[in-house]
């Protein structure tokens, strides 16, 4: 298997990840980390910054959900357009 490149876009500067997504134009996807502040204490982004982040970038979005529910929300950034979509076990 191919080693892929998917650097996380949670250490960027949230106001500029158009930016940062374009800082890494060989990379073979984007790897988001989307956090509830329910399923795991931390709260990120959500489906509307992952919308507007696939408007600015060519490169294939992993989105990562780790948050409650994700059978009600992974339909949706998989229709948005996100390239992967994951989900813990344990949360569906």
């Amino acid at each position: 298997m191919a080693v892929q490149i998917s650097p996380s876009i949670l250490s960027a500067d949230f106001a500029r990840l158009a930016e940062a997504a374009a800082a890494v134009p060989n990379a073979d996807w984007l790897h988001v980390d989307v956090m509830d502040n329910h399923f795991v204490p931390n709260l990120t982004l959500g489906l509307p910054v992952v919308e507007s982040l696939l408007k600015a970038t060519s490169t294939p979005l992993d989105c990562h959900l780790m948050i409650e529910d994700p059978d009600r929300w992974a339909p949706a950034y998989a229709e948005a357009g996100a390239g992967s979509v994951t989900i813990h076990v344990e949360a569906a």
